[in-house]
């Protein structure tokens, strides 16, 4: 889930899931588009990982969304914008702030300046066409490997 809101407002006529949200005291339809095969994807890593979801986006827009996104209740904890440190401009999601070994740590993100205090953990996302523009679907993903 990318940083903000206001590209999500637009209507999409594929939508994957419309989710009512009260923004500046007005509430809007926010259209989600899953990246393909993104459900295979969590049930997979939810098997192999700990996973958290770590987001720029505010908790009222991205937890329902990401209640319909996990079927499979991979996402161990959820990490919203006010877990993430402003800095020069930018929501960074700082990976001390989930209390695991950084060694174990990979976080899925398509943008560099989201993990900028760990790029070596840094598994780049490609951005996904959304029809409306240009959009992650899963981004802010952390990963914490439980076997090594």
């Amino acid at each position: 889930m990318s940083g903000g809101v206001p590209e999500a407002i637009i209507p999409i006529p594929n939508a994957d899931f419309i989710v009512p949200v009260e923004i500046d005291g007005t509430v809007h339809q926010v259209y989600v588009l899953k990246r393909p095969h993104v459900d295979e994807f969590l049930k997979k890593m939810g098997e192999l990982y700990e996973c958290v979801l770590f987001t720029a986006s505010l908790a009222k827009y991205a937890d329902p969304v990401a209640d319909l996104l996990d079927k499979w209740n991979v996402f161990r904890a959820r990490l919203f914008r006010e877990s993430c440190v402003y800095h020069m401009g930018n929501y960074v999601k700082d990976l001390n702030k989930l209390g695991r070994d950084l060694q174990k740590i990979v976080i899925v993100d398509n943008s560099p300046a989201s993990y900028i205090f760990h790029p070596d953990n840094a598994g780049v996302e490609e951005m996904f066409p959304t029809g409306t523009g240009i959009e992650p679907a899963v981004s802010g993903l952390a990963i914490h490997s439980l076997n090594h």
